[in-house]
């Protein structure tokens, strides 16, 4: 019945089904275990009409022309620059620390002289990270890197990953910067916005084809099995391409342990008020247990409705029952997971795609891209 194999209806394998149905004509299975397609960009007019993104909020930016005209083909864009705040001891600044974030910190007179001393040292529009203006021998300019490090980057970080500030990768913090311009947009991208419907609408139109046949609620497990590098649909071996964007370990039963993950839990409120915060997010990177507040309707373009929604969230280990987010890189989870891998390889026609399959981050570009490349090679090998 079907010539492909497609195991999670996310980015990756929404992009993917789509393409081997158009330009391979071939018909694909897509299996999700949630009831809905669309991944962790799954968004929804809540009870109150106000489009919310379920899973935390999903903003889109790239420099890849091919996957922004890929996309468009099935969406039109809301034209959306980003721009993040924080929260300092009360204080709304903005992130990544910058010019204008300067002149909110400081007194006019020292932010003046500062920004002078970072233009004419680093350059106009650079981007310089914290180890570099520690480094410098003016002691302002290294009271800026301090305050950067204490207020927006350390305890930001001890939350995100449950982390004490020992063991927060040195290296890490030496990438944090500080920008030399005036540009509050937090993606400097040639393209960024948002879907103009949702995210959900936009992947309905990738699997819309005739070719293309989607199961939601049916776990992997339920109609595939793994047998001596052999894979089996309900029984029979199937010797065609099966795309995984699931979790590694659980397609292998965990035979190696669990890959460790950081969660997110999320508090959505909803206020009778036009808005709650005046902006898309803000981080709260010293006080409140809860990492950032997004309020959706400046994200999605809905800024003329009377009543708001925001999602808080929290992060958490991942225990299994919890959604898995952001893969824990370090050689000794690497290490595991490369023994997932090696099974993996070994056999032929089973591919591992996107952050759970390939235990890594990616940004919803580059998963995008990664699936088309991906495509091109399987049609041009079924030629």
């Amino acid at each position: 019945m079907y010539d492909t194999i497609v195991v999670g209806a996310g980015v990756a394998g929404c992009v993917l089904a789509g393409e081997l149905a158009r330009r391979g004509n071939k018909k694909v299975l897509v299996i999700e275990k949630r009831n809905h397609i669309a991944g962790n960009c799954y968004d929804e007019y809540d009870e109150y009409g106000i489009m919310v993104h379920v899973y935390g909020p999903h903003i889109f930016h790239t420099e890849y022309e091919r996957v922004y005209e890929y996309l468009s083909q099935y969406t039109e864009w809301y034209e959306f620059g980003h721009e993040v705040h924080a929260n300092v001891h009360g204080n709304i600044i903005n992130v990544p620390f910058n010019l204008n974030t300067l002149h909110k910190v400081y007194d006019e007179e020292k932010a003046a002289r500062l920004e002078n001393k970072l233009v004419s040292s680093y350059g106009m529009d650079s981007r310089v990270p914290i180890l570099t203006l520690k480094e410098n021998e003016d002691p302002e300019v290294r009271e800026v890197a301090e305050y950067v490090y204490e207020n927006i980057f350390l305890r930001y970080t001890m939350k995100q990953w449950g982390k004490k500030p020992e063991e927060i990768d040195p290296n890490v913090t030496a990438r944090v910067p500080v920008v030399i311009s005036r540009d509050n947009r937090y993606f400097k991208d040639k393209y960024q916005g948002m879907p103009l419907q949702g995210y959900t609408a936009m992947f309905e139109k990738i699997l819309d084809h005739d070719n293309i046949e989607v199961q939601t609620g049916t776990a992997a497990e339920e109609l595939l099995t793994i047998k001596d590098d052999r894979i089996y649909y309900e029984g029979e071996v199937f010797d065609g391409p099966v795309i995984y964007t699931g979790l590694a370990d659980e397609l292998f039963g965990y035979e190696y342990g669990h890959l460790p993950y950081r969660s997110l839990k999320f508090k959505f409120e909803h206020y009778k008020k036009e808005s709650f915060q005046g902006c898309s997010v803000v981080n709260y990177t010293v006080d409140e247990d809860y990492t950032r507040i997004t309020e959706f309707k400046y994200l999605t373009g809905q800024v003329n409705t009377p009543e708001t929604t925001i999602v808080k969230e929290y992060p958490e280990a991942y225990n299994g029952e919890n959604t898995p987010y952001y893969s824990i890189n370090n050689p000794d989870n690497d290490g595991v997971y490369a023994k997932y891998k090696a099974k993996a390889d070994r056999i032929p026609n089973l591919y591992l795609l996107g952050r759970l399959a390939e235990y890594k981050y990616y940004n919803i570009d580059a998963i995008a891209l990664r699936s088309l490349e991906l495509a091109d090679s399987l049609v041009r090998g079924s030629e």
